[in-house]
């Protein structure tokens, strides 16, 4: 086991479109979900020793909705259980307007990577996505993270309605100014169960083609290399826990809602922090759903995680994992595409920046 996750299932408000596990925090929350965690982690943390965990995933939910004492808390309990690599990359997930100096001071000596929920550096499009900071407290939280010597990551959003290039890329301009070492760049898309799926907004949001083509002309100009679809770093900061989730590698799951893949099976955990409490409390599993990964849709599935990356699909060990039957379909699937889009030296398959561009449309042949 290389990689764990672990998920806080906390936010200081709901964005209308987020689709993630959370809930704003209640009086009593942290001291069930640390406890009900550490109870997880005792009875997992064994499928993790043996080698050292090599990177380590704290997100949400906004980590930073936990309180000073509850991340103490939380860091003993993940001391405690697990042995990290020397080199681990130790991942938080921050949110502007509850990331403190307090946070920072806290995570010296055991978080190196940041990666902040910016989304934009508009404060009317901030308003439109719910966000409760603006953009002076998304630079703050940058600075801070920075001058406290962690590694930063961005998240940004286009495709708002009435998003224009100019806008977009007004957005880009600044985050690059900021000169973290990675930045994410997602289309806004509507997605069942959240507040936005209610409102008739499909019709009004802006066709994102435009502003992601625009965001692979302009990020590697300013040193930021796309590596994954959504993905641009600075050489080497290429986020490691998230390129073992491509690669299709086993990682650990802990918390509600948090998914784990483990040999041949991929299980979930209850979403909801009281179920998944009482399940800790009874010492059941917390597992809600399992399934079994060596099945031809999971190989596909697989498939399409590593042509999410510039690595693409590395033929000799897919066919080691998934065997030659699967292989030779899906290589004859990818050889319909044009080279423009598609490019197969033989000993890989990988997609093209335009790829990129259509990747959906690439996927959803071999899915």
């Amino acid at each position: 086991m290389k990689s764990v996750y672990i998920h806080v299932p906390f936010c200081e408000s709901k964005c209308p479109y987020c689709a993630f596990s959370s809930a704003v925090k209640k009086t009593a929350d942290e001291e069930t979900y640390l406890k009900a965690l550490e109870a997880e982690i005792a009875a997992r943390s064994p499928l993790a020793r043996g080698n050292a965990i090599s990177t380590l995933y704290i997100g949400g939910g906004t980590p930073t909705a936990l309180s000073p004492s509850a991340w103490l808390g939380l860091i003993s309990i993940i001391k405690g259980a697990f042995r990290l690599a020397p080199d681990a990359e130790v991942t938080a997930e921050a949110n502007p307007s509850t990331l403190s100096p307090r946070h920072v001071g806290l995570w010296r000596g055991f978080v190196n990577r940041v990666s902040i929920g910016v989304q934009s550096f508009n404060d009317a499009e901030l308003a439109f996505l719910g966000r409760v900071h603006d953009t002076r407290q998304a630079e703050e939280a940058a600075l801070l993270c920075a001058d406290a010597g962690f590694k930063t990551s961005f998240d940004l959003m286009f495709g708002l309605p009435g998003q224009t290039l100019r806008g977009w890329g007004e957005n880009l301009r600044r985050a690059a100014e900021l000169s973290p070492d990675h930045i994410s760049a997602y289309q806004l898309t509507i997605e069942p169960g959240t507040l936005f799926a209610d409102l008739p907004l499909s019709g009004a949001l802006t066709d994102g083609y435009g502003h992601y083509r625009f965001a692979q002309w302009f990020l590697p100009r300013k040193g930021y290399g796309q590596y994954e679809v959504a993905s641009f770093s600075k050489p080497g900061e290429e986020s490691r826990h998230n390129l073992n989730y491509w690669a299709d590698g086993e990682y650990l799951g802990l918390g509600p809602s948090a998914w784990s893949h483990i040999g041949a099976s991929r299980s979930k955990n209850a979403p909801d922090l009281a179920e998944y409490a009482r399940m800790m409390a009874s010492g059941k599993s917390a597992s809600v759903y399992e399934e079994n990964l060596a099945r031809a849709p999971n190989a596909r599935q697989a498939a399409v995680l590593a042509l999410r990356t510039k690595n693409g699909i590395v033929w000799r060990s897919f066919k080691e994992r998934h065997g030659k039957t699967l292989k030779d379909e899906i290589e004859e699937k990818l050889a319909r595409f044009p080279k423009s889009l598609v490019i197969n030296d033989g000993t890989a398959v990988r997609l093209t920046p335009a790829g990129f561009r259509v990747a959906n449309k690439i996927w959803e042949e071999i899915i």
